[in-house]
């Protein structure tokens, strides 16, 4: 994980910055986006108008309780643009911190067989640019010439050093990274102002975000439950009226109850909270060291059911390790492994340094002195598929069984049938068999296997209870695929994986309409990014897989997909929970008001005054103060999310009826009776 740490939820700063903007976010333009907000806007105006004219024209209505209505309603319309503030600030806090990262420096482009010093600004796509140690590099671009160790701490904020070299999929730098050893020749593949660095500063900008589908389907529900609720408001006055002249006696509700009504039934909360849900979910992936190019490509993480990963590297270690040393018949332990770490002193593959280790640990065999034993190291090749060392007139040789059988048989030796069923047993464990002879004398069998990480079993049980299928990708053979995912608990492997493979297998999964995130770094990898729901790629990755991906991992690490989708499940939580606890509040604040608003033209209301509260004044006013105030309480809910649990469906909606259900039709009966008791207290209602 990154070292990176996250500002603390109420940071002085961008609380400062959040009030000054929630009063900017008062304009109408911006209201508009939100139609829930922006019903409470027009009231706002609305009640502030009938406050004048209350003061201007006495006896029509109490300048106080309209004035107070008028100055509520606009406190809640700045308590959600704090709110929306305040998890843009939180992306603009990191999106200032990179951009002090970004600089001007100077950059030595190779051009033809001379070099000439320019600013990064000068420099343009295709360019050829020389780095050494010690200094910056330039521009995004991609290693052609070289290898060597790169700061990215500017970057992840992981202080260990990288290593970043021409071909394969380690070969991307990003400009504001500094050469620590040796010296790279990078070709540019952006140009100034369009550098992975400047695409995080604008993605991580809440202000910038765009709404994703989920999101606009919520807005949509909201808008119709208040045309409802308007529409019923709106039939109050006439029906109030019909009771005072059939009673003769009565007061008519007055038009600014009827609009603290409307205010306190539509969907409130949820509407002023759910911009800045939305934002903190994808602060929560900025904070994970994952740069999401979309709040889409978050939200669909929150809905992902198949899950691709690759083995190496993500299930596994990475590289294979000697796990036992298994003698030929007469051969002892010792001897075996004595032999196995001699020949690979000169090794230094992951598996070589193993066995040196094993041998070691097992049995105490220290490392000689390469030069004091005066051996003659054989190294590996493709042609012989063996290497060894020769040593006081013996030839110790390890490699595969085949070209290990050919090498016994022609010095004269033979190689025995239980050593082979060794071999066939390892293999079908999933493991590499290595042979170990000294000469014409097989010595025993090297038994390496993929090391599945810690862990690993018990996370995607995890997956598999939330409903998410795990499907390993491996170039291996189908024997060992099936032992390796046997062992780390996996549902489904691919086994000699291909590009097109990969393709073809997420598209079969769509077309059941499943939604498939994957994770990848190379550019073989790039058709199956672009065509996966949610495709995270490798920071350190090829330009194409990046290109191709809608998230960036600063990391590289590709178990953080597991992490991701952990994230996009929170965000859906957290919108589901705070729905729940908004659409409970309304039925709650029934009691409060509407027997307070009717209590003047139909007495026996009264009856369903359940909370006691003192007069109808102070009931109404209440009820609009705690339908402000709740949106501030909720506020750290929001940009923190809900506490993620890997459940199912049915335990998540249990739960959250039980406590965002029943907690919100409880809290609203608390709350405005300490209101009311407070405002009868102070002599305000």
């Amino acid at each position: 994980m990154s070292s990176r740490t996250s500002c603390p939820l109420f940071d002085v700063p961008i609380v400062k910055r959040a009030i000054w903007e929630a009063i900017s976010k008062l304009s109408p333009r911006h209201q508009l986006r939100n139609p829930v907000m922006f019903t409470v806007f027009l009231a706002s105006i609305l009640t502030t108008i009938f406050a004048f004219r209350a003061l201007s024209f006495p006896g029509t209505e109490s300048p106080a309780f309209v004035g107070g209505i008028a100055a509520w309603l606009w406190f809640t319309l700045l308590f959600a643009n704090f709110a929306e503030a305040m998890a843009e600030g939180r992306g603009k806090a990191q999106a200032d911190a990179l951009r002090k990262s970004r600089q001007e420096v100077m950059a030595c482009r190779v051009v033809g067989h001379r070099f000439e010093n320019v600013t990064s600004s000068q420099l343009k796509k295709g360019d050829v640019i020389l780095v050494k140690a010690g200094e910056l590099i330039p521009i995004d671009g991609e290693v052609i010439e070289g290898v060597a160790s790169v700061d990215e701490s500017a970057i992840t904020g992981e202080s260990a050093p990288v290593i970043r070299e021409s071909g394969g999929d380690r070969s991307a730098v990003t400009g504001g990274t500094r050469v620590i050893s040796d010296s790279l020749t990078i070709r540019a593949t952006s140009s100034p102002g369009e550098s992975f660095l400047d695409r995080m500063i604008s993605m991580v900008e809440g202000a910038k975000r765009q709404k994703t589908p989920n999101e606009i389907a919520l807005d949509i529900l909201l808008a119709a439950m208040t045309i409802v609720f308007l529409l019923a408001c709106a039939t109050l006055i006439p029906i109030s009226e019909y009771g005072v002249v059939l009673a003769g006696k009565g007061t008519p509700i007055t038009l600014t109850v009827v609009i603290a009504l409307l205010v306190c039934l539509i969907p409130t909360t949820i509407g002023g909270l759910l911009s800045a849900i939305g934002i903190a979910g994808m602060d929560r992936m900025i904070q994970a060291n994952v740069i999401a190019t979309s709040g889409r490509a978050v939200e669909a993480a929150g809905d992902v059911d198949v899950l691709l990963l690759d083995k190496t590297g993500t299930i596994t270690l990475g590289n294979r390790q000697a796990v036992e040393f298994i003698p030929a018949d007469g051969v002892t332990a010792e001897e075996l492994a004595d032999a196995a770490q001699l020949s690979s002193l000169s090794d230094e593959t992951p598996e070589g340094r193993s066995i040196v280790i094993l041998a070691k640990t097992m049995y105490g065999l220290r490392g000689r002195n390469v030069e004091e034993i005066k051996a003659k190291f054989i190294p590996f090749t493709a042609r012989t598929r063996m290497s060894g060392v020769d040593l006081d007139g013996r030839e110790i040789r390890k490699g595969a069984i085949d070209a290990m059988e050919n090498y016994v048989r022609n010095n004269g030796g033979d190689f025995p049938r239980a050593l082979k069923e060794q071999v066939n047993r390892i293999a079908n464990l999933g493991g590499t068999p290595l042979i170990v002879a000294d000469k014409q004398r097989p010595l025993g069998v090297i038994y390496l296997k993929d090391i599945v990480k810690g862990g690993m079993r018990e996370r995607f049980a995890q997956l598999r209870q939330m409903g998410i299928k795990t499907v390993m990708i491996t170039g291996d053979n189908q024997l060992t695929a099936a032992a390796i995912a046997a062992e780390a608990g996996v549902d489904d492997f691919l086994a000699e994986a291909t590009p097109e493979a990969k393709l073809a297998l997420i598209r079969e999964y769509q077309s059941g309409g499943r939604l498939v995130a994957m994770t990848g770094d190379g550019t073989n990898d790039s058709p199956a990014l672009a065509q996966a729901d949610v495709a995270v790629a490798m920071n350190s990755g090829t330009q194409a897989a990046k290109e191709a991906g809608n998230m960036v991992d600063l990391d590289s690490n590709p178990t953080k997909l597991i992490e991701i989708v952990e994230i996009g499940k929170q965000l859906l939580m957290t919108r589901g929970a705070l729905t729940t606890f908004s659409i409970a509040n309304d039925v709650s604040k029934y009691f409060a008001i509407i027997p307070a608003a009717f209590v003047g033209t139909y007495p026996e209301l009264n009856r369903l005054n359940v909370m006691g509260l003192a007069t109808s004044s102070s009931a109404i006013m209440s009820a609009v103060i705690f339908n402000a105030v709740v949106i501030v309480f909720l506020i750290p809910l929001a940009l923190r999310g809900v506490s993620y649990r890997s459940v199912g469906a049915a335990t998540l909606l249990r739960d959250n009826l039980l406590i965002y259900g029943l907690g919100g039709l409880a809290v609203p009966f608390f709350g405005i009776k300490l209101i009311d008791m407070i405002l009868v207290g102070l002599r305000l209602a």
